[in-house]
């Protein structure tokens, strides 16, 4: 079990002892130091709250509520919801912050507060660490009983999400209307079940068919939405003659999708896919974290625009958009950015720019991944012992490829012509993962090796 204290928010398991997992006393110490924050910023006092459909879900909720309240803040509950409507619900509702109660990707024994500024964005590296410094100390004073907070709930949030997008330039209903596609949604039993079938028929689809459609928590398969958790859905796609299947993560800031004999698509190619038909609307540059296919790269520059890689995380891409000024961005874990909606990953207007370049290109979503590079990425990882000096270790894989192209902004990225490999640890294990791409899928797989095969040699 665990609890992982970072600088965009707290994660961990339900239950066990206090320190070690997300229990009880753990929620209302950081939701606390949240507020405390907040506060010292002189904002005002409202925060927005959402949750993904986790067991823990109102449990959790229900100590934000009233640790926000003994602090003073009112809050507005959006209850069930998903990642991307939380952070715009913050600008409709003219908050302070916002908090929404997800573990993403992760299986159905976590749960998590991710943490947001006013403008409904992750908060950054100084925040975090503040909140985590507030929390250590118990710097915390909470409201007399006639100044305690109130608690109102908002059910009008996600539709003002889903009318912002149908509502969005790019977005063309009619054609989407007119294409009369039939479409498989993998909703792994949260609010994706909600969010995803409500956006379609806003764009004009008749034809919809949910797996997994039960709000529950119970993921009927690890939520992650990579190939091989995606079967049932490539599957019933297949079954059901439809023209692609969709799946997002929980809390619905990740999307792939599947073609219609049951492949896919690729999560890497929704930010390629998306981006082509922005970019060919929309002149400008691109971003996503290094980590991701360089596919985005090409895309970019056919259009004119200039491609810029970032650190890995959401946050880190946001910044890199925002000193770019990209029109699009976003990560290889099928995350879409669209700046001018809002600075956040969002699978609805994810949704509706690639179900518009679908329509538009009239072809079927297999034609259509036929249409970008066959690239491959190898992702592996290497596990650690205590106390290895990884700077130590990246300084003499530097040294020893000095006569390549090298980004050092986040671990390290090494060019070999058109191949890549990005040596980066991780957040939250002792791992560095190994990440190459190539044009063949035997070419990435060797550059991944011969890397690990120096780690381990330095080691």
């Amino acid at each position: 079990m665990a609890l992982i204290k970072s600088i965009s928010g707290i994660r961990g398991t339900i239950g066990g002892k206090t320190n070690d997992n997300l229990t009880p006393l753990d929620v209302v110490k950081f939701t606390a130091a949240y507020g405390t924050l907040l506060m010292k910023e002189g904002a005002n006092r409202k925060i927005v709250l959402g949750r993904d459909g986790r067991i823990s879900g109102a449990m959790v909720k229900n100590l934000v509520i009233s640790t926000l309240n003994a602090l003073g803040f009112d809050v507005v509950d959006l209850d069930y919801s998903t990642t991307p409507t939380v952070e715009m619900a913050v600008v409709f509702e003219n908050a302070a912050g916002g908090i929404i109660l997800t573990a993403s990707h992760n299986p159905k024994e976590w749960n998590a507060l991710k943490l947001l500024n006013s403008k409904g964005e992750f908060i950054n590296a100084a925040e975090g660490t503040e909140v985590l410094r507030i929390a250590a100390a118990e710097e915390f004073t909470f409201v007399p009983v006639d100044k305690l907070g109130v608690t109102t709930t908002n059910e009008d949030a996600l539709q003002k999400h889903i009318d912002a997008v149908v509502n969005y330039d790019l977005v063309d209903v009619a054609a989407i209307k007119k294409a009369k596609f039939k479409i498989v949604i993998d909703a792994v039993n949260s609010t994706g079940a909600i969010a995803v079938p409500a956006l379609l028929r806003a764009l004009g689809v008749k034809e919809i068919e949910v797996l997994n459609a039960e709000v529950n928590g119970k993921f009927a398969h690890n939520p992650e939405p990579l190939p091989e958790h995606l079967t049932g859905l490539s599957a019933e796609v297949v079954k059901q003659n439809a023209s692609l299947g969709i799946a997002v993560d929980p809390d619905v800031d990740r999307l792939c999708f599947v073609c219609e004999d049951g492949s896919m698509f690729g999560e890497e190619y929704t930010l390629v896919a998306v981006a082509d038909y922005v970019l060919s609307k929309r002149k400008g540059n691109s971003v996503s974290n290094m980590s991701s296919t360089k596919a985005l790269k090409d895309v970019t520059v056919t259009h004119g625009g200039e491609y810029f890689p970032s650190a890995v995380g959401e946050v880190n891409v946001v910044n890199k958009m925002k000193e770019v000024n990209a029109v699009i961005g976003g990560e290889g874990n099928g995350g879409i950015i669209v700046p001018d909606l809002h600075y956040g990953r969002d699978a609805l207007i994810g949704i509706a720019l690639f179900l518009t370049h679908l329509a538009n290109s009239k072809k079927s979503i297999k034609q259509l991944r036929n249409t970008y590079p066959g690239y491959f990425i190898s992702k592996n990882k290497i596990t650690l012992s205590t106390g290895v000096n990884v700077q130590s270790i990246f300084e003499k894989i530097k040294d020893k490829y000095k006569n390549q192209p090298i980004n050092a902004e986040d671990g390290l990225k090494i060019e070999f012509d058109n191949d890549w490999v990005h040596l980066r640890t991780s957040n939250t294990e002792p791992i560095i993962r190994i990440y190459a791409e190539s044009n063949f899928e035997t070419t990435a797989d060797n550059i991944a090796k011969r890397l690990m095969k120096d780690i381990h040699e330095v080691i």
